[in-house]
């Protein structure tokens, strides 16, 4: 009984109730407790604004002030990390000449980025093998790019944005005060939505275009923490007219807009809670440079929003605006952007039903999903081979760690753990429990493969599935969504043998350029379709095995 602490969520505050062997352990018990139930007690408070605590009793501890208290320092410190890989910030020494006649003349791109929307706007993925092979940490040239319109020719020295709405301090802040702030660096991964989305639209046409594999990047990122901006305009917690914080990019950038919207005519904007916001091991930061260096045009120059486990579409480039509201952003882009709707809903029962209004749809975090990187598409792997590597890569959302990468050989019947070989420290590992650690990054798996294996007459496909530590699986089948979003099934290669070898066959491959497997069988359909999980016809499974 003397070892027992009592906590008790009391309208003023978290109490925890001790004996005096336990009141050893309150401080830690306390950051614990509100850490790990924010969601549920972030109206609650840990400390003063100025760090302090008081006791109301001998045996009860109350802690009043802001929302979470942690402790940053318990962070690795990637300042140097992000320093040593520099070289990975390099821009590209030179303009495209397909981008010669556009807006985006002046913008320097690598010129193996596979062009997914023609010319302009500019919506490119790397292509997977290459990308993998620079390792954990991306290339900023290599980098997914998801461009809305033109690049907006911001200068450093002139750029402002304002921290506004229901504030008792407002304030409009510049990039060389911003970058004199208290900053983190750490790795993050960006993902979009729409990663592998053209199995999506050879099922049935989305409103999105074709992601391949590869809408991912992950680097190092420095910034300001959002928790302090806000600080200083004078948020410590959500309350009446502090719910949510809204994020919007320049006005006069896009075609489309809402009346009176949140960031003006023409902006990009969109939304966070303000317990995201607020605590801090949600790592949400207002970003300046990426790989140790200013950020590229591309990638927001000069400031942009990172929030870690989300979905790039919530990363605002350009940021012009942080503005605390008491409800969601009204941007037309948060509402009509990066929603995934229930199958049977089409772009136009949507749009008669007001689908694209319900909150239930939204998303923010990533899910768990993946692909395999080698065998490449269109690869032969020599029969006179004794073994294979596989290579590909995991992420989930949320913070949440992936814990198996796994093949089959077999088409699902069973499964061969991959290694996992390289991740990330986590985040706040040492200040929270297990499950409270933060896995902002990819990690990367191998498994080395008999090739015998292959070309085993019964071996037609090899599927590749993750789980995250919530147990979170990558689905066997598609779901067709309207917008093509969080697509996450098994990833499957087929297998052709041939008297070279095991001839590798992506689903797919990234834009309008033909080729993998889903795409030959979407062609034998009348509608160019496939329509698995629309009703239709058809089984996402290998052809039956040979033998």
């Amino acid at each position: 009984a003397r070892n027992v602490v009592v906590v008790v969520v009391a309208a003023r505050g978290v109490y925890i109730r001790a004996s005096t062997v336990a009141r050893v352990m309150v401080a830690n018990i306390a950051a614990a407790v509100v850490a790990a139930g924010a969601g549920a007690v972030a109206h609650k408070v840990l400390a003063r604004k100025d760090g302090t605590t008081r006791a109301s009793s001998a045996d009860d501890v109350a802690v009043d002030g802001v929302a979470f208290a942690t402790d940053p320092s318990q962070n690795v410190d990637h300042a140097d990390a992000a320093k040593k890989v520099k070289y990975l910030a390099q821009m590209w020494p030179e303009v495209d000449a397909r981008d010669m006649k556009t807006p985006d003349d002046w913008v320097k791109r690598h010129p193996e980025l596979i062009r997914l929307t023609g010319k302009h706007p500019f919506n490119v993925e790397a292509p997977l093998p290459l990308l993998y092979d620079y390792g954990f940490i991306s290339p900023v040239n290599l980098h997914i790019v998801r461009n809305h319109g033109a690049v907006p020719r911001c200068e450093w020295d002139t750029h402002t944005f304002d921290v506004c709405g229901n504030v008792p301090k407002p304030f409009t802040i510049g990039m060389d005060e911003l970058a004199a702030m208290p900053s983190d660096t750490f790795p993050c991964l960006v993902v979009c939505a729409g990663n592998r989305r053209k199995e999506q639209n050879l099922i049935k046409s989305s409103i999105g275009f074709s992601w391949g594999p590869c809408a991912i990047g992950n680097t190092y990122w420095t910034g300001v923490p959002l928790r302090v901006l806000l600080n200083r305009a004078g948020i410590y917690k959500p309350g009446p007219g502090a719910r949510y914080v809204c994020l919007s990019g320049p006005q006069n950038e896009l075609p489309k807009d809402y009346p009176d919207q949140d960031g003006g005519p023409g902006s990009y904007g969109t939304s966070i809670d303000m317990e995201t916001a607020l605590d801090p091991t949600c790592d949400v930061i207002v970003a300046y440079e990426q790989n140790g260096e200013k950020l590229h045009p591309d990638h927001g120059f000069p400031v942009r929003v990172i929030i870690p486990g989300y979905i790039g579409g919530r990363m605002i480039k350009f940021l012009k605006e942080i503005k605390v509201t008491d409800r969601e952003s009204n941007n037309f882009y948060h509402f009509n952007d990066n929603r995934v709707l229930p199958p049977p809903v089409d772009a136009e029962r949507a749009t008669e039903e007001g689908w694209w209004f319900k909150p239930e749809f939204i998303i923010n975090q990533l899910n768990i999903n993946g692909a395999v990187a080698y065998p490449a598409h269109d690869e032969v792997i020599p029969a006179a081979s004794k073994t294979y590597t596989f290579k590909g890569y995991a992420y989930s959302g949320g913070g949440r760690k992936v814990i198996r990468a796994e093949l089959s050989f077999d088409q699902g019947l069973s499964w061969k753990l991959a290694d996992i070989n390289v991740r990330e420290e986590p985040r706040w590992a040492n200040f929270c429990s297990g499950d409270k650690a933060r896995h902002w990054c990819w990690c990367m798996w191998t498994l080395d493969v008999p090739t015998e294996w292959l070309m085993d007459k019964d071996c037609v496909e090899v599927c590749f599935r993750a789980v995250d530590q919530s147990m979170n699986k990558m689905d066997e089948r598609p779901t067709w969504n309207v917008m093509g979003m969080l697509n996450n099934p098994w990833y499957r290669i087929r297998i052709e043998h041939t008297p070279a070898g095991a001839r590798v066959e992506h689903p797919c491959v990234a834009g309008p350029t033909p080729g993998g497997w889903m795409q030959k069988m979407a062609a034998k359909e009348p509608t160019g379709e496939l329509l698995w999980g629309w009703g239709g016809s058809g089984t996402p499974a290998a052809p039956k095995r040979e033998s």
